[in-house]
């Protein structure tokens, strides 16, 4: 809540620095930080279409701007005011942007009437509604009005474009989620890291990802029980080192953290500790199987697709009704849901066990990115058409 409060009093003074009256210039709006990952692919192509302009990106939440505050694909990296009149007002003031880049679903009505009364083009990328949104359930037009200041809506599925349809909005394409373009390039990425190799020391790799609590106690009876020749490597969402702490004391088996590991023999120890952030895209390169936080509890699904692209079969918890592609890939058998620790001990054996199994299993992963890419290209050729001409 500090860096909530603290980072918006930034806001002006920072743009006033960084924006000059005659700056050309292309907003990016986004909630956090996996609405940021989605738009990393059209804002390289906005890069290479504009190279004159400057990039302003606003977040709503600290855990996107704290990470991405030094992002070199933006000039500058701020938080969105608070959605008032006065407020709207004085940001558009500043960086008087010729096109905005609203990303998934962030709806602030005074700032989006403010768009459409400047007029200046804006679009919404890899969006996603859901009928039990106001702007569906309401009869008041109020709720919908913003929405009047999008040019055009690019969304993820038909259900989407349906919905838009039936409150009157027709400038929409189903054009797919962009997290899908993201990801896939991830692969032909460097993903080369010496100390996971040395860890993993030629074993078979289970890579759990952005763990809350929740996650880890379903883990640890797997961890404390296995008997088998695995590594496991975790990375929590949230670094709390007391937190860590007695978790790796909880397990008595010998394990590293990541911030202890200068001067170790890696290959030693059977699980390793990721407290630090940035890594865990890489490190799902180096996994045979993939456990993916946030659905045990309430927290929310957290990222499914960046190990996905790498074929690798996916564990979660089972609380993912508003992740559509979760559902999608549970459907397509790339994706196993658990209820318990039990039921997880029973598929990481199952998986560890039969080669073909999870050999199958992360095709179907692997299968399910590359048949959903070209969001981004639906994107940049959108706006060759209906921006780059008036420019």
């Amino acid at each position: 809540m500090k860096l909530f409060v603290d980072g918006r009093k930034n806001t002006l003074p920072l743009l006033k620095d960084a924006i000059k009256d005659s700056d050309r210039v292309i907003w990016f709006h986004m909630a956090s930080l996996g609405e940021y990952e989605q738009g990393v692919p059209v804002m390289e192509k906005v890069r290479a279409l504009f190279p004159s302009y400057k990039i302003v990106v606003s977040f709503y939440s600290p855990s996107g701007y704290e990470i991405k505050k030094n992002s070199p694909l933006a000039d500058v990296v701020v938080y969105l005011p608070l959605d008032t009149i006065k407020n709207a007002k004085s940001f558009l003031d500043l960086i008087h942007p010729e096109l905005a880049i609203f990303v998934k679903y962030e709806f602030w009505p005074n700032f989006l009437n403010e768009l459409k009364g400047r007029k200046i083009n804006s679009i919404l990328i890899s969006g996603g509604f859901r009928k039990d949104q106001l702007f569906f359930r309401s009869k008041n037009d109020w709720y919908k009005k913003p929405l009047e200041a999008f040019n055009h809506f690019f969304v993820q599925n038909e259900k989407s474009k349906v919905l838009l349809n039936s409150i009157g909005f027709k400038n929409v394409t189903v054009s797919g989620d962009t997290r899908f373009d993201r990801v896939s390039n991830q692969v032909q990425q460097n993903n080369q890291l010496d100390f996971i190799e040395e860890f993993i020391d030629n074993k078979l790799c289970i890579v759990a990802g952005s763990t809350w609590p929740e996650d880890e106690s379903l883990l640890k009876d797997f961890i404390v029980q296995n008997n088998l020749d695995v590594k496991i490597i975790i990375a929590p969402h949230t670094i709390d080192q007391d937190r860590i702490r007695n978790f790796q004391n909880s397990i008595s088996i010998p394990s590293v953290l990541f911030s202890e590991k200068e001067g170790k023999q890696l290959a030693d120890s059977k699980v390793m500790i990721i407290d630090t952030i940035g890594l865990l895209t890489k490190i799902y390169s180096y996994a045979d199987i993939a456990y993916v936080g946030g659905a045990v509890g309430t927290t929310g699904l957290h990222n499914i697709l960046e190990p996905a692209t790498f074929g690798i079969p996916i564990i979660t918890g089972t609380n993912f009704e508003k992740f559509p592609e979760a559902i999608i890939l549970e459907n397509l058998k790339g994706l196993i849901a658990v209820k318990s620790g039990t039921e997880l001990i029973s598929i990481l054996n199952k998986l560890v066990n039969d080669s073909e199994f999870r050999s199958k299993t992360g095709q179907i992963s692997g299968q399910y990115i590359q048949h959903n890419v070209g969001a981004t290209e639906m994107v940049n050729n959108y706006l060759k058409a209906n921006f780059v001409k008036n420019c």
